[in-house]
């Protein structure tokens, strides 16, 4: 049975590594698992921020690095993989955070836009599960969170590579969360589904609209969750370090929906 530690230590001793950490809900997730004990390797493309945050958790007491990593690159996930084992010796756990969300009508766009929205959102959660199960199956295991949407389960309007992708995500974790099981690998993997979140990518949207109409379509955003209001990242990180916690010791290859009531509607 699974050791159950108190908050602020349910991660002691465990070594983590977070795709697209320098804001949003990976930047909260860094937060959270440093406060729970874990040391953390940040990982993002936005060097300014991503140093910045290592910086702000060292200097709080926590042990944390930064290294650039673009998702669709298999040769930058291995050196970011091989820069947490050679400094702490083993992988934990994998976050795989990193993602783009924009919108364009199904006609309007091109090939281009298409792939770039299925490879960062689902081939870099790929590459990012395939390397991760890779080392850890050797060390022992352990636990795989991949961060899909509410829109991997439901459609919407011009967002269909977004919910293509995350979809993807969806059904790529149960799958090898089912072929770790069988094999052996003790390596957990599950997939969190958040609604729309407070996040500087679910933000941008409001960035081009008048001030004017600003206040409506936020009021709208708001109104599409029963609960009336988006989401904290904090709120995502939270279920995340559930999942990543030995507490979730008996749970592998779930989807676990954060989002107001978005999807019992």
């Amino acid at each position: 049975m699974a050791t159950v530690l108190p908050n602020g230590r349910r991660l002691e001793g465990k070594i983590a590594l977070i795709s697209g950490a320098a804001s949003g809900i990976g930047k909260a997730t860094a937060e959270r698992f440093v406060q729970e004990g874990a040391k953390v390797a940040l990982s993002d493309i936005d060097p300014d921020r991503g140093e910045a945050l290592a910086r702000s958790l060292n200097k709080a007491g926590g042990e944390t690095f930064y290294q650039n990593l673009n998702v669709v690159n298999p040769q930058e996930w291995q050196a970011v993989l091989e820069a947490v084992t050679v400094r702490w010796g083993q992988l934990d756990i994998l976050i795989n955070s990193a993602g783009i969300g924009r919108a364009k009508g199904l006609l309007e766009m091109d090939y281009d836009f298409w792939r770039q929205t299925i490879s960062i959102n689902l081939d870099g959660t790929f590459l990012g599960t395939q390397v991760a199960v890779a080392s850890m199956k050797e060390t022992g295991g352990g636990s795989i969170v991949n961060i899909s949407s509410v829109l991997g389960f439901v459609g919407m309007s011009n967002i269909s590579a977004y919910s293509a992708s995350k979809g993807g995500v969806r059904l790529f974790t149960k799958a090898a969360a089912i072929e770790c099981a069988e094999k052996g690998y003790n390596v957990r993997i599950n997939s969190v589904h958040p609604g729309y979140i407070e996040t500087p990518m679910v933000m941008r949207r409001f960035d081009k609209i008048a001030e004017t109409e600003r206040e409506v379509e936020e009021t709208r955003l708001k109104q599409a969750h029963p609960m009336g209001r988006l989401g904290k990242p904090e709120e995502i990180a939270s279920m995340i370090l559930y999942l990543a916690s030995d507490e979730a010791g008996f749970v592998t290859g779930a989807e676990f929906v954060a989002d107001g009531g978005y999807l019992a509607q």
